[in-house]
């Protein structure tokens, strides 16, 4: 085990657990426990919301799988990978001001009490609430295999092992700490993340000679590693083209990016919040996706793409900077975690259990509640994640897109469509959910694109269709009656 390296990382995480259980103790003094464990008493200043967003968006994938991809594919997934910049940005124009508005009329906590209270239907809030559990279980493993690989990297012990100790970690502060925990520790973990890129690029940069020296190198194994088209050319204008949609404006759609457009306090933190998420999610993702492509020439010959990043920092940092650049990936994996967590939990308990089984449940029932579903879940996905693939971006990119494919439409039409209604809502869903899992299952890449495109447009048929089609009935049944 490399203890210098081991101890500066596991000593962020100590700091942030402290963070953490400090949050706890100041949301025992609030009046709602479900507006302050779920959506932190919509009091987020535009620095912590930017960091929030960046910090659960930038997830596992894109800090441990992204530059396994980019190890293995060239600048190619460089180019793709940047369409991310646009996250934070369209997020928050998209949703904005709007969405903040309706879901404070609607009193919403989750994305799934926004829905209910715009279509007024039993079924979309079923809909939506199985659609994301599904769907978040896969991410969620991913985030699981990404902290227990970086573990494994670095400290030597078995994957089983580094794996066990992620998720204790997470699980103790995220079911006691609540989303306040999650957004003040996001602040920190953010503001690492963006440091800890800088340092591990330059680092990299100097280790392989300067950019022109691993350029060349580059060429010299495979030219297509500097092209666009990735390392056996697989990177068409098409599908590159449709990560704009899945990983760009589609994020719109996620519930745990959402959600955090309704926690801000006014607008000011809004407008601050839109320039320094989109300097933020640029400068990370382009630096982390960079990192994984100049380390193929340092550390050529690394089978499992996931142990790119950790490796790599061994390599070229001194084992206690590396801890401490290492908390960078790890900060955003806890982040993504916790974040995905809560958002699983307050579907069951606050979207489900308090909606439908039991409305008048005490303050204490639905804290207990809460915990216990909190902790139950994590321990759930860990059993999931005791086995994982070598490239875990995979899982987390099929999350993503149905969760789109499920949401989009609902969420924007929902704001802006005022004919909008719960039958184009059922019918956008089911289509959505359905057709992207058959794509996945039979045909991934149709016309050569991502399926959640064609998902997308076959759900927006579907919505405006059926609540044309559903409004107009309803019009003729009432005139004749």
């Amino acid at each position: 085990m490399n203890w210098q390296a081991a101890l500066s990382l596991f000593g962020s995480v100590v700091i942030i657990f402290l963070i953490g259980l400090l949050a706890s103790r100041s949301q025992k003094e609030s009046k709602s426990f479900v507006q302050d464990y779920y959506l932190g008493g919509r009091s987020l200043g535009g620095f912590v919301l930017a960091m929030t967003m960046t910090a659960t968006y930038g997830s596992a994938s894109s800090f441990i799988g992204g530059p396994g991809v980019a190890y293995n594919e060239g600048l190619g997934w460089v180019l793709l990978s940047v369409t991310q910049v646009a996250t934070g940005y369209f997020t928050l124009m998209i949703l904005g001001k709007k969405f903040a508005i309706v879901t404070r009329k609607y009193n919403a906590v989750t994305l799934v009490d926004f829905l209910k209270e715009r279509y007024q239907s039993k079924w979309v809030v079923l809909l939506s609430s199985i659609s994301i559990v599904i769907f978040l279980f896969s991410a969620m493993a991913a985030q699981w295999i990404g902290g227990g690989r970086l573990i494994e990297s670095l400290t030597g012990l078995s994957y089983t092992s580094a794996l066990f100790i992620f998720v204790m970690t997470v699980l103790v502060y995220v079911t006691f700490g609540g989303f306040r925990a999650v957004t003040l520790t996001d602040a920190i973990q953010g503001s690492i993340m963006f440091i800890g890129t800088f340092v591990l690029l330059i680092a990299v940069i100097v280790a392989g000679g300067g950019i022109p020296s691993i350029i060349a190198d580059l060429q010299a194994e495979n030219p297509n590693l500097i092209t666009p088209f990735g390392a056996d050319g697989t990177l068409t204008p098409a599908y590159v083209s449709s990560y704009w949609v899945l990983v760009g404006v589609g994020v719109v759609a996620l519930p745990q990016i959402a959600v955090r457009a309704m926690s801000y306090k006014n607008t000011r933190a809004f407008h601050r919040a839109l320039i320094i998420g989109t300097i933020v999610v640029g400068v990370i993702i382009l630096n982390m996706h960079l990192i994984g492509v100049f380390a193929r020439p340092i550390l050529p010959g690394i089978e499992v793409g996931d142990r790119v990043m950790p490796l790599i920092a061994l390599e070229v940092l001194p084992p206690w900077l590396a801890g401490i650049v290492l908390a960078a990936p790890l900060a955003a994996i806890m982040s993504t975690v916790d974040s995905l967590l809560l958002l699983v939990s307050s579907t069951i308990v606050k979207d489900v259990y308090i909606n439908y089984i039991k409305p008048d449940a005490t303050r204490k029932k639905v804290q207990q509640i809460s915990m216990g579903v909190t902790a139950i879940l994590g321990v759930i996905v860990f059993l999931m994640a005791v086995n994982p693939p070598d490239l875990i971006i995979w899982l987390n990119l099929f999350a993503i897109g149905g969760l789109e494919a499920a949401f989009i439409w609902p969420i924007i039409m929902g704001l802006y469509w005022e004919k909008g209604n719960k039958y184009g809502a059922i019918s956008s869903m089911l289509v959505g959910i359905v057709s992207y899992s058959l794509f996945q299952l039979f045909y991934p890449e149709p016309f050569g694109m991502h399926a959640v495109v064609t998902s997308i447009l076959l759900s927006l048929i579907a919505y405006v269709g059926f609540s044309k089609g559903m409004e107009k009935k309803v019009s003729i049944g009432s005139k004749l009656q």
